[in-house]
């Protein structure tokens, strides 16, 4: 009823296109919840793999931890599971003009303004990209593992997310219940850093809670550098597409930064990254500006909440009361606190969440 009442308050404010394309969203979104049991029922099925059996054991620990330790949302979401007739949970489409970082945005009720447009079927993913190349647009798709409604459903684990390891799992719902917790709408940067501080934090504390060491940091300098290298890749075309040139002059230029992208990368990781291939994947795709919006996105002020969670005195209540202090700002306000904040974390150790961009190097994992 929820989905049906929803999706006709969108259908009467928007195009024809738009009822398209809510119809499939709302489809989607019936599907799985049409397809989900309750974990506990799954468990006691003697029919279910062994590997699938622990990591859904480990899901459940880590939504009670959630809730009983992060002061996160205390509800049925990730007590759920839907197995998918598909690798991936969702497909986003992002799209930027060819001479532009900046994204097409889309706007939505209830979400707000996004840097992309979201997809259960990635065959409407792939007609969609299509529409925008035809207009020119330099354009990405995403693979979507996991996604939050905010809240408006009971989000349940997918099998697209069993494939992560143990820590992207428990922090993707520490991640994805934190945007259920607090949510700001047209301000992707604002909720993707404050989910990622979350998330990040509360992995330091499970696995405190669990005994376990905390993770090597050298793959997380390695992914914040390769991170760094990405968003001034994007500063250089920035500054390249506002060059007063002619288009074709400023094409050609794209082009040649892209390649000297490639050769800088191949000298990192090669001397710096002591031969680490991660990234090589995503390097072998057809660069462009769409590739690059996601990078930054979940970081950009993770240095901020790291100060304010220190400022609250690692109280996880206290630290949710300012931070919906600061969503009540307006976005100028907001920002002048953040940078404020940002300032703060010199030399506390936080350089931004590089795990959570570091991953959408390979795909595009949460919206």
């Amino acid at each position: 009823m929820r989905i049906a009442i929803a999706a006709i308050l969108v259908l009467l404010v928007s195009g024809c296109r738009s009822i398209g394309y809510y119809a499939h969203v709302a489809h989607g979104q019936a599907a799985l919840l049409h397809e989900r049991r309750p974990i506990a029922k799954v468990l006691a099925d003697p029919k279910v793999p062994q590997a699938t059996r622990r990591r859904l054991e480990l899901a459940i620990e880590a939504r009670r931890f959630a809730s009983s330790q992060l002061d996160l949302p205390d509800n049925r979401s990730y007590t759920y599971y839907v197995q998918l007739d598909r690798p991936w949970g969702a497909w986003n489409v992002f799209a930027t003009p060819a001479l532009s970082v900046s994204p097409v945005t889309h706007c939505f009720p209830i979400a707000g303004c996004v840097a992309y447009r979201g997809y259960f079927d990635q065959d409407l993913a792939r007609r969609e990209a299509a529409r925008e190349k035809a207009l020119g647009h330099d354009v990405a798709i995403g693979e979507v593992p996991a996604y939050s409604t905010l809240g408006w459903f009971a989000d349940p684990i997918l099998s697209s997310m069993l494939r992560w390891d143990d820590d992207e799992l428990a922090g993707t719902i520490f991640h994805e219940l934190a945007h259920q917790k607090i949510y700001v709408k047209d301000d992707s940067s604002f909720n993707e850093s404050f989910a990622s501080f979350v998330e990040r934090e509360g992995l330091r504390e499970w696995r405190s809670a669990r005994n376990l060491p905390q993770p090597d940091e050298k793959g997380d300098a390695l992914e914040r550098a390769f991170t760094q290298q990405v968003l001034a890749l994007r500063e250089r075309l920035k500054a390249l597409y506002a060059e007063p040139w002619t288009d074709e002059a400023k094409r050609v230029a794209k082009a040649e930064e892209f390649e000297d992208f490639r050769g800088r990368y191949l000298v990192w990781r090669d001397g710096e990254a002591d031969g680490d291939h991660r990234y090589d994947r995503w390097m072998s795709r057809s660069l462009n500006n769409a590739m690059l919006l996601p990078f930054g996105l979940y970081d950009t002020w993770v240095p901020s909440f790291a100060a304010l969670f220190e400022e609250t005195g690692r109280s996880w209540p206290a630290f949710f009361a300012r931070v919906r202090v600061l969503a009540k700002l307006s976005p100028a306000a907001r920002t002048q606190e953040l940078e404020r904040l940002s300032r703060a974390t010199v030399g506390a150790g936080y350089a931004g969440d590089p795990a959570a961009a570091g991953h959408l190097a390979a795909s595009t994992h949460r919206r």
